[in-house]
């Protein structure tokens, strides 16, 4: 559902996203609510709210858009034609996510495991709209100080940008952008003692340079605010509160509304792969959105019966399966009060397998699926049929959500049949917390400078929130945001990673943490001891000899208490 906070692990929480997107939910046929749109809560019911907030927070984030580069090498940014035109992280960030999940034509994601992918959605949405508002208004201060005296403005235009290319180098080439604008400056003083012309002329030549001068005022104070207002949002955020998202856009305001339709479908479809129990295998990089596997045991021994001239009762992989299924629901209970697993989310996947360098991802279609969802009967027959060759595979998964969604713990179980021999086989797949770029808040902007008069000591001077090159950048950006293919040709722009998934695309591994490294280690034995268990009872149940299995079992008991982290798939071969 559109209304509830998708899971993606079989569950969906209750209703939090708020009236808004209730009304989308309730969006069919002639029925319309032309309500306006409602604060979304960001605070989640079971606590995974972390790693969301943290990745929404970057919607309203300033700074350089090339620290999510440095995050993430396979994203890239398109180099600015003028350096004048370049958007900064915030804007980068908000408006890649919000053409990619949203845009007409938006290519299948991957699950975001451990978060809501939606509510980062919606807090893009939110800057953008924030952003769309300062714009207007920094349009309108264009016009009024800008139109009737344009080469004023483009001489002010053009120094900053040469003083912004000059400073981007170093030594004396990036000294030089402050003697350009100082060159600039006193040109104006210059024209507004002496002018070489007279009568209208002369008042044309002093208002060019002046008036501008007033515009940037006016527009620094329009700056300022946004800027306060985008720094509590991102501070709230990763305080654990916060505004909520306001997306009033969402709600359709008469019965053609067909950009509020547009965007009704995409959040619908966003919610459907969120909840899709189809995942993809990419080699080396393991299952995307679930982290890559670090350690496989398996138990493989022969079906032998368990007394000798009678045959083994039939039965098939889904019956094992189901008995690990039933066993592993009693997880989080124990002998002792010791506090132990939290409740885990037991889902069957199917896998299906990519190329390590994929730049994309195609989920079944067919009558066997409904919402990117397999039907339980086409996962039954997958689980007994396709266990060798071509074709999707199926696995059960137990997965762990810790650490307010920064860690992701999940262990995956299959179960195949070949000839006469049976293999069960644990793997363990972990996805780390977020990378710490996102859990930064937002510090003042000040510098140390030396005292007048004790010169060897040094105080602290609080800068300008926006300083004057940044008020220049936004006002020269604000009319072509209205023509958003321009603004990407002039100043670049942010391309996510292929497959995207807004949760692996930026999280780290979990091993440099010492607890969570645990968490991921001390989750496979208890796992693995209770699928081994209701294997075995299904095969005593169906007359087959479990010695050998129950040896094994007993073996990889052992081994697994020495469980630690490998590349289970870098083969060195």
């Amino acid at each position: 559902m559109v209304g509830q906070r998708a899971r993606g692990r079989g569950e969906s929480a209750p209703g939090e996203m708020g009236a808004s997107l209730s009304v989308l939910s309730n969006f069919s046929g002639t029925e319309f609510d032309f309500s306006p749109g409602a604060q979304i809560p960001v605070t989640g019911g079971d606590g995974d709210t972390a790693a969301t907030q943290a990745l929404a927070s970057a919607a309203y984030r300033d700074g350089p858009v090339e620290a999510l580069v440095e995050v993430n090498p396979e994203a890239t940014v398109q180099p600015p034609r003028l350096s004048l035109f370049e958007p900064n992280l915030g804007e980068a960030f908000a408006r890649a996510v919000q053409m990619r999940m949203l845009g007409a034509g938006r290519a299948e994601t991957v699950q975001s495991f451990g978060m809501d992918p939606q509510a980062v959605v919606e807090h893009c949405l939110a800057a953008n709209r924030i952003r769309q508002q300062r714009d207007a208004r920094l349009t309108v201060v264009m016009l009024v100080f800008g139109l009737l005296f344009l080469p004023g403005v483009l001489i002010w235009l053009g120094a900053f940008q040469l003083r912004r290319t000059l400073a981007k180098r170093q030594g004396r080439a990036g000294m030089l952008g402050g003697v350009v604008l100082a060159v600039v400056v006193g040109l104006g003083v210059l024209l507004l003692w002496r002018p070489p012309l007279t009568g209208i002329g002369a008042l044309y030549l002093r208002l060019m340079l002046v008036v501008p001068v007033a515009g940037w005022y006016v527009a620094k104070r329009i700056c300022e605010r946004t800027a306060v207002d985008l720094r509590d949002r991102w501070s709230g955020l990763l305080s654990g509160g916060g505004v909520g998202a306001k997306i009033p856009e969402a709600v359709p305001q008469h019965p053609d509304d067909a950009r509020a339709e547009q965007l009704r479908k995409s959040l619908v479809a966003l919610a459907a792969e969120q909840n899709s129990n189809v995942v993809f295998y990419a080699g080396p990089k393991g299952i995307l959105g679930m982290g890559s596997r670090w350690g496989v045991w398996q138990l493989a021994e022969e079906l032998v019966p368990r007394e000798e001239g009678q045959d083994i009762h039939p039965f098939r992989s889904w019956d094992v399966i189901r008995a690990i299924q039933d066993r592993l629901r009693e997880l989080e209970r124990g002998p002792l009060h010791t506090g132990g697993f939290p409740k885990p989310s037991i889902r069957n996947w199917v896998v299906a397998p990519i190329g390590e360098n994929a730049k994309g991802i195609t989920r079944p279609t067919g009558a066997e699926v409904e919402g990117f969802t397999v039907k339980d009967f086409e996962i039954q027959r997958i689980c007994n049929e396709q266990q060798f060759g071509a074709g999707n595979r199926h696995y059960l998964g137990v997965q762990f959500v810790l650490w307010d969604g920064q860690l992701v713990i999940t262990l995956l179980i299959t179960v195949t049949v070949l000839h006469h021999t049976l293999r069960i086989e644990v793997s363990g797949h972990a996805l780390g917390p977020v990378d710490g770029i996102f859990l930064s808040k937002p510090s003042p902007k000040e510098k140390k400078v030396a005292k007048s008069v004790k010169f060897w000591e040094t105080r602290t001077v609080r800068l300008p929130l926006v300083d004057s090159a940044e008020v220049v950048r936004l006002s020269a950006r604000a009319p072509l945001t209205w023509f958003p293919p321009v603004l990407d040709y002039l100043g670049g722009k942010l391309t996510l990673p292929e497959p995207f998934g807004l949760r692996h695309t930026w999280a780290g591994k979990p091993w440099k943490h010492r607890f969570m490294a645990d968490d991921a280690l001390r989750a496979v034995t208890p796992v693995l001891r209770v699928v081994h268990s209701a294997a075995l009872s299904v095969l005593r149940e169906n007359g087959v000899d479990t010695e050998r299995f129950a040896a094994r079992s007993l073996a990889l008991g052992t081994g697994v208490q020495e469980a630690a982290p490998k590349k289970a798939d870098a083969y060195d071969a």
